[in-house]
Order: structure tokens, then sequence, then C-alpha cells
């Protein structure tokens, strides 16, 4: 009968402390214990997967009940050790937390506890995956935990200790278990390949090891699975990269270029193609990932063998991929990563996982016209130098400006008129005098003269009387400044982004521009909307209800009526917009409302 194949993190598993790879420190503390003979009632080994807790339990237990012993060296040969060796239960007892949570198995546990050892000196108890057990459960340990029979010990071993109890925690000696360096690996998996004659590359022993993530057992695992394709050929990383799903570095490479060239035409074509060969979206995702973590190092790094120990690029793509980090920035690079790790989210979350591929590559194709920090500090310092240019001065009590015209006639200091067709001759009046502004300013254009901010905030006055609209005329009147008035460019200031943001979209944007066309007469004005935390929103600067409210008691009641109720319509539709979420954000429109009656909701 042929004997049963044993998988090699079973054969290789280390039997005694010099076997033990890659904990050097843990090894040397216990050693020591052994041959001081200062054995503690209760250990607890930490550590991820495959870093040999389970192993460094065993062989201890060796050690301790070993015929030869305590010793560092069992012997293997003894019935101690043949019964530890075969997993036979006598006098070290091996139990699964994960299956064994409950307080009934922990009472289990220390009802058999008062029997003496049958072939060694102590009775083991090995708790894996101790962080497993119920509350109540580690609970019924803690009393024997602490004051254990002279002759019984407790090794607990877990992959998560901030789940294990404080007070099981101080009752034990805590080694903590480190993840196995690349190197460490590599030369343990040559050993292995030697000993079974598995003809594989060095490159691609790397490739296992740094696929490991530092856990020796799923290292000999993969290494395993390889094995059976080395009877023809020698195994290269392609052949790891096929086993484990990954995409080849032709193809990232490829990809990445496209992404450099913001080329999504050739993009989603080879992202289809290797979707239909197999590879699942988050793989692909996920690679592209690594890739692009790989080309960040390979950037901030000079030393070769560092880059090729910390990522997946080998000595014969270094020089593409150095080449190709250079057409990045940094910050360039950490942005599509944080996209690229936002996606992968989005496809583990949804059922369409296809459609969030092509959308991510997409978005990776364009990434040049995605907001970065970087572009947002060069719109700030071009912003600064704007403001520089233009002799903007801040001081604590509001933003003074130069003005570069010469202010218009006003028209709201006329003469009373009582006569039943005052409107028409305001009207009439009005457009004879905007008529001579017309002609004077056509005049001086190319003259520039000092105005006082008296005359601009006239100048506004009546720009504002221009604004058909009383909730707009309302809503720039009390919560805008003039800082600039001139025919080439109109500058007003905010308080709040939020107002900026209103007022450079929508109805509101489109009232200040007619106004300013209609009054001095420029066709597509240039008007630019700022913020400033300094404005002097105390003295208010509000516009005449009329032209023709002197001329006469009866009709300045009459217009002051009408404007009355259009605001108060206003007022009631801001209220409505801001209970009804659906139609805009409510907390933006509560805030404005509050800043524009003085501070009180309505």
């Amino acid at each position: 009968m042929e004997n049963k194949y044993i998988p090699l993190y079973r054969k290789y598993r280390p039997q005694t402390f010099h076997d033990l790879i890659g904990q050097e420190n843990i090894v040397h503390a216990l050693s020591n214990a052994i041959e001081l003979k200062r054995i503690s009632h209760a250990y607890l080994l930490c550590g991820p997967r495959g870093t040999g807790k389970t192993s460094s339990a065993r062989i201890l237990a060796k050690s301790l009940n070993c015929k030869e012993g305590p010793t560092l060296t069992p012997c293997g040969k003894c019935p101690a050790c043949l019964d530890i060796m075969n997993s036979i239960p006598v006098d070290v007892i091996e139990i699964d937390a994960a299956s064994n949570r409950s307080v009934e198995d922990t009472q289990a546990i220390l009802e058999k506890i008062q029997y003496v050892p049958v072939n060694g000196r102590y009775k083991i108890y090995v708790i894996d995956e101790v962080h497993m057990l119920s509350n109540h459960a580690f609970n019924a340990l803690l009393k024997t935990l602490e004051e254990p029979p002279e002759n019984v010990i407790f090794i607990l071993a877990t992959t998560e200790p901030h789940k294990v109890l404080d007070t099981i925690i101080s009752r034990c000696q805590r080694f903590d278990f480190r993840r196995i360096t690349t190197d460490d690996i590599v030369k343990r998996l040559q050993y292995i390949s030697e000993k079974e004659n598995i003809n594989i590359s060095k490159e691609a022993l790397y490739s296992i090891a740094k696929n490991s993530q530092g856990g020796m057992r799923d290292a000999l695992a993969l290494l395993d699975q390889i094995s059976v394709l080395g009877i023809n050929k020698q195994i290269d990383v392609q052949d790891i990269n096929e086993i484990l799903g990954k995409i080849s570095y032709d193809t990232l490479f490829e990809i990445t270029n496209y992404i450099a060239n913001s080329d999504c035409t050739n993009s989603v074509p080879l992202i289809d193609k290797i979707y239909s060969k197999g590879n699942e979206p988050i793989q692909i995702v996920t690679n592209l990932i690594q890739y692009f973590r790989d080309l960040m190092i390979i950037k901030n790094c000079t030393d070769k063998e560092l880059i090729f120990s910390l990522t997946q690029i080998n000595e014969v793509n270094y020089e593409r991929t150095k080449e190709q980090s250079v057409r990045f920035t940094v910050s360039e690079i950490i942005q599509i990563i944080d996209r690229l790790s936002y996606y992968a989210k989005q496809i583990k979350e949804t059922t369409n996982k296809y459609l969030w591929l092509e959308l991510c590559i997409i978005d990776l194709t364009n990434y040049k016209n995605l907001p970065s920090a970087e572009n947002l500090l060069n719109r700030i310092e071009e912003l600064e130098n704007k403001l520089s240019n233009n002799n903007y001065k801040n001081n604590s009590e509001e933003l003074k400006p130069t003005i570069a015209i010469k202010p218009k006639a006003q028209t709201t200091n006329l003469e009373p008129v009582t006569t039943e067709n005052v409107l028409e001759k305001e009207e009439k009046k009005e457009k004879e005098s905007k008529k001579q502004e017309i002609e004077t300013n056509n005049n001086e254009s190319n003259t520039v003269s000092s105005n006082t901010g008296s005359d601009m905030n006239n100048l506004w006055i009546s720009i504002l009387q221009s604004i058909d609209s009383p909730p707009n005329r309302a809503f720039y009147s009390n919560l805008a400044r003039p800082i600039e008035i001139s025919d080439n460019k109109i500058v007003i200031a905010f308080s709040k982004e939020m107002f900026v943001k209103q007022a450079r979209e929508g109805a509101k944007k489109q009232a200040l521009v007619d106004a300013v066309s209609k009054y001095m007469n420029i066709q597509n004005p240039n008007i630019e909307i700022i913020i400033s935390e300094n404005l002097d929103l105390k003295t208010k600067i509000t516009p005449p209800i009329s032209s023709a409210i002197k001329s006469s008691q009866e009709d300045e009641h009459n217009i002051l009526k009408q404007e009355e109720e259009e605001y108060q319509t206003f007022v009631e539709q801001q209220k409505e917009e801001i209970q009804n979420p659906k139609h805009v954000e409510a907390s933006s429109q509560a805030e404005m409302i509050k800043e524009l009656f003085n501070g009180k909701y309505i």
C-alpha cells in the first residue's frame, strides 16, 4: 500500500527550537527558561497566522515531557514525543476554542486537570484561537489559570490578543510572534525545494514569499500547490501569477501607460479582455493598487536592493518601471490609489461588479481633471497674486477699495411731483439722466479718477435699484458689498462661501448681470464674486424702493406696501424650501435666512 501524501507544511513543521524560523527572540527566551528550569504555569502566544505559535507550543511540550528532558533537543522517539508528534491527546491536549467555546467545555477541561500525567512530567493544555472563548468560559478559567495544579501548564495561542480578557493576559507570560521576513521564507523554501526536487526559479520563490504576507504556512502551501507544474519545465513568476489569479506585469504596465496618456479608448477594451480571461473585477483593482504602490516606492527610493525586497518589481523590469514612474507625481499616485481603493469598496458591495470596473478605469484615465491638493494650492496662489496686483487693502474694520470710474449721477433726489402722471414723468427723467451718464462714461472711459467709498456705495445703490426681483435685490443689498466698480470689471464680496456659491450661479447671478447691463450699458459685464471675512455688514446699503417715493406721500405708501408683499412672498418661499429637503439643502438655506434677517431664524 502506498504511503499517504503529506502536505509540505505538515511534513516540514518545526520539531525543535532550532527549526523555528524568524522568531529568534522567542526561541532565546523559552530556551533559557527550560535550561534554568523556570517554567511558568501559563503562556500566551500571539501573532499572525502561520508564524509558528502552535509549533512553538508543541516544541515546548516535547522539551518538557521528553524522556531525556527537560531538554532543548527532544529525542522524538520516546512515548511522550511520539504522542505529541502524532497528536495523540494523552498528556498534551490540544483544544480548538472556536468549536469548544462554551462554559460547559471549559468546565470539562477543569474536571480532568486533577488527573496526573501518564507518559510525561506535565499535563499541558494547548488552547488554540483562545480569543473565541465566551466571557463565561474565560471567567470559569480564571482561578484555575492563576493557580493550577503543580504539574499542569496552559499554553494559549491567538491571532487577536486584543479580544482576550485583560484578567487572562495578566496571568500569562506573553510572547508576540512577528511576521517572518521575505528573505527567511525564501531560504526555507529553497531548502525544501532542494529536498523535494522542485524545479523552481529564485524569482518565483520571492514571488511566493511576498504573497504569503509573512506566514510560513501560506508559503509552504503555495509551494506545494505549484510544485506539480515543475515536472517538465522550471516554474517561473508567470506560473505563480496564474495560480494566484494575478495580472501579468506587462498588462499592468500597459494599463498604467493608458492612464498616464488619458487614453480611455484603448483602456476599456483592455480591461474587458482581462475580465474575459476570468479575472474578477476586485482582483484587477487590487493588482492595480499594488502596482501603483510599487511605482510610488520606486519614485521615492534609490536603493535597488531595497526596492526589490519591498515590491513585486524584479531587476528585469526595473528600468521600464522607473521610466514610467517619472510620468506621475507623488500626489497623483496617491490620488489614483485613493480612487482605486474607493472603487474596490464599491465593487465588493455591488451586484454589477463589471460596471463599477469600467467606471473605475474611465475615472482613472481622466485623473488629470480631478481636483487635487496641488491644483487647489495653485489656484489659491493665483488668487493671492490677483489680490496683490489689484491692491486690496485689508484692515480690521472693512475692505477699502480703489474705484476706477467716476460715479454716475443719481436719480433718487427728484423734486416733488404731485400730478397724476408722476410715474411717467419720473421714468422720462430717468431715461434722460441715464442717457447723459452713458455719454459721459463714453467720453471718460480712458480716464481714471479716485472716488470715495460713499460714491461707490451710491453707484452700487443705483445698480441694486435696477434689479427687478425684490428677493434678489434684498440678497445683494443685505449680504454683498462692492469692492470695485469700473467699466472693465465689477468685484462684489460676500462674507461666507455659501453666499458666494449662490451668487455665482442661477437666477441670482443673472439678476445682477441684467442690472449691470441695464444701468451701465455694458454687454456681458465682467463680474467677479469673491469672499471676504472682514466685510462690514452692519452699515446697511439699501436701495430706494422706487424713484418716485419722495414725490408723494400716497404713492410712497402704495409702493412700500407692494414691495413688502413681494418681500414676504420671498420669505415664505425660503421657509418652504428649508422645510422641504428634496429641493435644496436645508442647512445652507437656513444659514442664509439667518444671515439675511439679522441672525434670526424665520
